[in-house]
This record gives structure tokens, C-alpha cells and sequence, in this order.
């Protein structure tokens, strides 16, 4: 922090009244030194921050703090004050005051040099030092963790991490609020051992600059986990980006505490456990009384609604760390923000067609005609609105690819990117390499050695630059035609189904649908159905295709829902429950809705799922059943081309899976009606809509 606050960005005699006077002459010595470039404009954006949240501490603190385009470097600025400051504090004014200036890029080694400060001003003898401080280098000097302050320990600068995981991917060292302390980590990855064990806490902290508050509230939060004798870790949602909380942590704690002001990044994780959400202040002023709460939810058996259910096959594989699993947390990234682009656009353009026939593509632009009164005009003006949204697909799969990978720096490239793809018609494929070639640029960008002077800059400027440049450069001229011509062998190839090979078809993508009900291999044969009709006017082959991936995605949950109901007694309570929510889940063509049945007993459950979506799938294929919306499940039944074929190819899948499931469980024996089975080989279903089991646990299931 040596650069950060000097000698000379110290007033040991503040005399401002006011916190906006106090800011003025604490800025003013910034921009002194060149370390802001237009004052007022700085002032501004304290102002702006200042508005969002009070800054004022208990114990006399008053900490303002901003990202700002007009801040050169990271700077601190400190001030006392004889008379003390308003800065809205519940204890009264405050007398210490520090400036905290952090450019709009701020590099997180900056970043977590200030993060270290906002955690040591949690302690006592820390300000008590500065307020005994003579000179402003002496000040200066206990600031940067020079000079220890006397009367106890000073905390050594924390090093901040960031793997974001789905979201943020800023590559710096490892969080000391997750992995502190031992003693908790070892026992949540082991859970408890007896019944004397410490009550055991994980939380969140974040506030809207990610600067100070975040890292106060996590400091005072485990100050005040060890004077109640409980085990807390804390996830920093800073600036510097966060390290993931450890899934065996959370899966052990007791309660969770989530302080912020900010959304929370994956709060899915702490679904189902006691828990406190509160602003990111209350943690820093009264953190023992949130830890007293989170305690007595957890007495009283009061829990957060469960997650949405995700697949076995998705939460074994979330936090690995092999290339395979990052890239296809990469691709999934880009997929999940594509679908309601995929979803809104195509059902706009089945109802364009309903509403206007199949003659609405060739209707002119409805800015130059558009008649209130005539259907048509409704027709081409919902079709035209869902083509502009299928506009959209490849840019945003390829953007989001590369934010999977890089973080928002990732953005730029991989719009531009699939942007390229689109106007060289390299379609899908070319989204997919502009996005993973995306990523890959920018976070090569991000590990070579820039000077401070350019660090400011670096994401609003030089990373969108040169990794768009880049990233144009191989796609127009590198790789773009190669995967042009793949793009068109796969589309011709695709025209060309005829027959037998277009039955196998059916029946592969029905298998895949089935396989994991929601997880990689099903979006994988649901992005190739999608990416069949996401063009302007798609072949009758890509909207077969589409219809039978629909059709088979649907099977699962209705067979389940079916099984439970003509053979309850193979079912515990909680299948039996499950499946009645399976019945919309199902004719909605939500696949999730099979996993509770599928997390508890996979082997029986899968191939039989799995065996009916391949009945589906070749059924309607054979019918020449046509799709052109990519979601609906039976609501969007009279856009079907052949739908009564296409409903019988669901009803023969739904008989199919229903007999093998029944069979397959009649073999084990009967369920006990008031609760699960006894024998070895059943395991409680999860409760509806609940999240899914590990891979481990669903592998140990016979």
C-alpha cells in the first residue's frame, strides 16, 4: 500500500463540518498529486455512492468510498477530525475519515490492498493508534501496515481471491475469509462428529462498491463467530471478485447469514438452510445479534425454500476443476442466456404463422404497412418481432461463452465474435469458436504485465480493443470459412434425412434427452434442434427435428407422474408427491421434473426414461411431426404439423418408460406407503423442486 496513501494525503487537523466538506479536502489533496483528474466529477460519484448507503461506522469511522472514471490509481486519503463528522453512523459523528478514490478498472491487487484496510479498521487498537498519531507519517505508516499498532495484533494485509465460477472468473490469490478458519473447513468436509461440536456458520457479504463495507461486515462477522464460541466462514462478493464457498462447508453449516446490498452471486448455493438476509451494515454494526438469529431460525426448524431442481449430473461435475468440466461449465454459460432468446423468438414466430399463415415471411416490413384491423398485419408483426430476437442467438451464445471464461472484460470480444459469425453464415458452430477463442484472448490479455499507468484503462479500453480485434481478425480470415462449410455440411446433411436415417435420428435424440433431463447432454441435443429452426426459414427436416426433441423431453416427467399414480405403493410419500407436480412439469416439456425420481433411483429410473424418449423421438420423426416454436410442451399443440401423430409418439413413450419403471421397481419389492422403503437399495426422493444429488450419491444407489 506503500503508493496508495503518503504523507501527504494525510490532515491530522481536518476542520470540515460537513462529510461533503470532509471529501472536498481529502479529495482535493488527491488531485494534487495527480491522482484525480477532475475534481468535481470525482466529487460527484462520491456524492452518487454516498446516496446509495450511509458510510458512517459504528465507533467513530466515517469511510466514503467510490469508482470513478476521474481516478488515475487506487488512492486512500485520511483525515481526523477534532470535532467530529456526520456521516449518518447510529453511535454519532466520526472523527476518523478515510477517502477511498478506486479508478473504474481497478486492478484487484489495488483492490484488495484497500480490502485489507476495511478489515483492519474492525480493530480497536488499530484506531486507537491513529488517533494518537503525532505526525501525518506516522499515520501514514500505520495505515500501510508499516508500523504496528499497540495494544494487540494487527492484521497483515488479505490477499483477495476471485473464481466466480459460471459468472465471474478474475484469476488472484485465494480468499483468507474462505479458507479460515482450518478448523471449521476440516469439519465441515467431515460433518459432525458428535453432538458437542460448535454451531457452524457460512455467510456472504457484498455491497454496491465491493471496496469496504464487504470486507468490514465479513472481519466483524468472524470477530463476533469467536466471541460466541461458533465456527463462521465468510465469502467475500468484493471488487476483487470471491472464491466459491466450499459446497462441503455449506453442506455442513447450520445457518447461513447473507449481508449484502448487492444481489448475492449463486445464492441457489445456500438453498434449504436457516437463514438471515439482512444489509451489509447490520453485519458490521451488530453482527453478534445476526449470529444470535441464524441460531435461533435454526432452533425453531425455519429454512429457505428449496433451489430449482438441477441434475445429478450438473452438481457432481459444478465445482470441478479438470478442462472438460470447465469447458462445459463454458458452453453452458452461453446456452443458458441463449434459451429465452431461443424460447420468445420461436414462439413469436409459431404464432406469427398461426396468426398469419405460412405465408408471413414473405410480408413486407410492418413499419411501411400495417393495418390495425387485418390479422395478417398482427401476424407479420409478431413474426418479425421474433426474428429480430432470433437475431440475437449467436451473438449472445458466443458473448456469454466468453463471460463464462473472462468475466464482463469477455463480453465485448464474444458479441463481436458471434456478431461475425452470423454475417460470414457460420451459424452456431462459429458462435461456439468465437466464443471459447474469445475468452481465451482476453484472459491471455489479463496475465501479461501492464504498467500502473495503463491498469485504469485496461477494461474499458485495451482488453475490448485488442480482443475484438483479435478475435474479428481469426474469424474472418483464420478459422471463419472452415466453419462456414461445416455449418453448411451439417444443414444439407440435416435436408437430407430421409426415412431409416431420420428415424435413428429421432430415437438418438430421444436418448440423449432422457439421459441426464435437463443436464449437458440434453442441452446439447436441444441446442442442435434449436439451432436447426433459428434462421429465417427453416427446412421441414429442422422442424421435425425440433418436434421430436420436444417430444421426448416431455416423456420422462409424465411417465413418472403416471407410475405414481396407477402404482403408488412402489413410491414413498414424497415420489408420490413429486409426481403430481409432474404432470404440468411434463405436458410444459420441463425434463427437470423426472430428477427427484431419477436422484433416488437412477438405475432404474434412466434407462427407462431413456428407452421411451427414443420411442418418442423415432415415432415422431416417422410421422414427419413439425415444430417451429423450440418450447410450449402441449400448449403450443396447434402449431404442430400432424399433431395427433405427434401425441400419440408422446403417448407411446410415456406407456413405454411407465411399464419399465413399474417392472424395474416391482422386481425390488413394495414401498412402504408412510415412508421410504426399507431395503437397501431405495433412497428418499427430494423434495419437489428440490436440488438434485451428487453423482457420488446417485452412483451409490443400486
Amino acid at each position: 500500500m506503500s503508493d496508495t496513501i503518503t504523507a501527504d494525503l494525510v490532515d491530522l487537523d481536518l476542520s470540515a463540518d460537513t462529510k461533503e466538506a470532509a471529501a472536498r479536502a481529502l479529495a482535493e489533496r488527491m488531485a494534487a498529486r495527480g491522482r484525480v483528474t477532475d475534481l468535481e466529477g470525482f466529487l460527484a460519484d462520491v456524492a452518487a455512492r454516498e446516496a446509495q448507503m450511509p458510510t458512517g461506522l459504528d465507533g467513530g469511522i466515517g469511510i466514503p468510498h467510490c469508482r470513478s472514471a476521474h481516478v488515475t490509481e487506487p488512492t486512500l486519503a485520511f483525515g481526523r477530525s477534532a470535532a467530529g463528522i456526520d456521516f449518518g453512523a447510529p453511535d454519532g459523528p466520526a472523527d476518523l475519515v478515510f477517502l477511498i478514490a478506486a479508478p473504474a478498472g481497478a486492478d484487484d491487487a489495488h483492490l484488495t490492498l484497500l480490502s485489507a484496510l476495511a478489515r483492519r479498521l474492525m480493530n480497536t487498537g488499530f484506531t486507537d493508534a491513529l488517533r494518537a498519531a503525532t505526525d501525518a507519517e506516522h499515520a501514514a505508516a500505520l495505515i500501510r501496515g508499516e508500523e504496528t499498532a499497540p495494544g494487540g495484533p494487527e492484521a497483515a494485509p488479505v490477499d483477495t481471491g476471485a473464481d466466480e465460477g459460471e459468472a465471474d472468473s478474475e484469476d488472484t490469490a485465494p480468499d483468507d475469509s474462505v479458507a479460515a478458519p482450518a478448523a471449521a473447513s476440516a469439519g465441515a468436509a467431515t460433518g459432525p462428529t458428535d453432538g458437542d461440536r460448535p454451531f457452524r456458520i457460512v455467510a456472504v457479504t457484498s455491497c454496491p462498491t465491493g471496496i469496504a463495507h464487504t470486507y468490514m461486515a465479513a472481519e466483524s462477522l468472524e470477530n463476533a463467530g469467536r466471541e460466541a464460541g461458533v465456527e463462521i466462514v465468510v465469502e467475500t462478493q468484493g471488487s476483487a471478485g470471491f472464491t466459491r464457498l466450499d459446497p462441503a462447508l455449506i453442506a455442513a453449516a447450520d445457518g447461513v447469514i447473507l449481508a449484502h446490498d448487492v444481489p448475492v452471486r449463486d445464492k441457489q448455493r445456500f438453498a434449504g438452510k436457516p437463514t438471515v438476509d439482512t444489509g451489509v451494515k447490520a453485519a458490521v454494526n451488530r453482527p453478534a445479534a445476526l449470529i444470535t438469529e441464524v441460531r435461533d431460525k435454526a432452533a425453531r426448524g425455519e429454512t429457505t425454500e428449496a433451489a430449482p431442481a438441477s441434475t445429478p449430473v450438473e452438481r457432481a461435475g459444478a465445482d470441478g476443476e479438470g478442462y472438460g468440466t470447465l469447458l462445459r461449465r463454458w458452453l453452458m454459460s452461453g446456452v443458458s442466456y441463449m434459451v429465452p432468446f431461443v424460447a420468445a423468438g420461436g414462439l413469436l414466430i409459431a404464432l406469427g404463422f398461426a396468426i398469419g399463415g405460412y405465408e408471413i415471411n414473405e410480408a413486407p416490413s410492418v413499419m411501411d404497412h400495417f393495418v390495425w384491423t387485418q390479422a395478417d398485419s398482427w401476424g407479420a408483426l409478431l413474426f418479425q418481432i421474433g426474428g429480430v430476437a432470433f437475431g440475437f442467438l449467436v451473438p449472445v451464445l458466443a458473448g456469454y461463452i466468453a463471460y463464462g471464461m473472462a468475466d464482463r472484460p469477455g463480453l465485448v470480444p464474444g458479441f463481436v465474435g458471434g456478431a461475425i459469425s452470423l454475417t460470414i453464415n457460420a451459424g452456431f458452430l462459429g458462435g461456439l469458436a468465437a466464443g471459447l477463442i474469445a475468452g481465451g484472448v482476453v484472459l491471455a490479455i489479463q496475465k501479461v504485465n501492464i504498467p500502473a499507468a495503463l491498469r485504469g484503462i485496461m477494461p474499458v479500453v485495451v482488453i475490448p480493443l485488442i480482443s475484438s480485434a483479435v478475435v474479428g481478425f481469426l474469424m474472418f480470415v483464420v478459422i471463419g470459412k472452415p466453419i462456414a462449410e461445416a455449418q453448411k455440411g451439417m444443414t444439407d446433411w440435416l435436408a437430407g434425412l430421409t426415412g431409416a436415417n431420420a428415424v435413428l435420428l429421432g430415437a438418438l435424440l430421444g436418448l440423449m434427452m432422457c439421459f441426464d433431463l435437463g443436464g449437458p447432454v440434453n442441452k446439447v441435443a436441444y441446442t442442435f434442434a434449436t439451432a436447426g429452426i433459428a434462421v429465417a426459414d427453416p427446412g421441414d427436416s429442422a422442424m421435425k427435428v425440433m418436434a421430436a426433441v420436444m417430444a421426448a423431453g416431455m416423456v420422462p416427467p409424465l411417465a413418472m407422474a403416471l407410475a405414481t399414480t396407477v402404482r403408488g405403493r412402489l413410491f414413498n410419500h414424497a415420489e408420490r408427491e413429486n409426481g403430481k407436480a409432474a404432470w404440468v412439469l411434463g405436458a410444459s416439456f420441463i425434463s427437470e421434473g423426472a430428477i427427484p425420481f431419477a436422484a433416488a433411483d437412477p438405475l432404474r429410473v434412466i434407462p427407462a426414461s431413456m428407452a421411451g424418449g427414443a420411442v418418442t423421438g423415432a415415432l415422431s420423426m416417422a410421422s414427419g411431426a413439425t415444430l417451429r416454436a423450440p418450447h410450449g410442451g402441449i400448449f403450443v399443440v396447434p402449431l404442430i404439423g400432424n399433431p395427433l401423430l405427434y401425441l400419440v409418439a408422446i403417448a407411446a413413450g410415456v406407456g413405454v418408460t411407465t411399464a419399465l419403471v413399474i417392472v424395474l421397481k416391482g422386481l425390488r419389492g413394495t414401498t412402504d406407503p408412510a415412508g421410504p422403503a426399507t431395503g437397501e437399495d431405495t433412497a428418499p426422493a427430494p423434495a419437489a423442486g428440490g436440488a438434485g444429488t451428487s453423482k457420488e450419491t446417485v452412483a451409490a444407489q443400486p
